[in-house]
């Protein structure tokens, strides 16, 4: 089993910055990937970055490349999402999420976490 709790969401003006943290606990071996999705206000979940845990190879939806950088802190057991240059349509309910297999693949994360509400304007 696997415990992801997700922090640092707010609210922030069109072109500040934030940074997302998630702490997980659990099963390692669940964890080979961990990723950040994003569901906005009517719309469907989206996959934002993700992360092989092991390889450290990272991934990102290309609204958020140049803008969005995920990283790890193994030690820590958390994982991060930088978040810059922040638009109005970067507002949604931010999760992490941890699985295994392709890592760029939605289907491929099986434990979420209770999400962190960002709000750009």
């Amino acid at each position: 089993h696997v415990q992801l709790v997700e922090s640092g969401g707010g609210s922030v003006q069109v072109g500040g910055s934030l940074r997302l943290s998630c702490v997980a606990s659990g099963y390692t071996r669940s964890r080979v990937c961990m990723a950040w999705f994003r569901q906005g206000p009517g719309g469907e979940r989206e996959g934002v970055a993700g992360i092989a845990t092991g390889s450290g190879n990272t991934y990102y939806a290309d609204s958020v490349k140049g803008r969005f950088t995920i990283s790890q802190d193994n030690a820590k057991n958390t994982l991060y999402l930088q978040m810059n240059s922040l638009k109005a349509e970067d507002t949604a309910m931010y999760y992490c999420a941890a699985g295994r297999g392709a890592c760029s693949k939605q289907s491929s994360y099986n434990y979420w976490g209770q999400g962190t509400q960002v709000t750009v304007s």
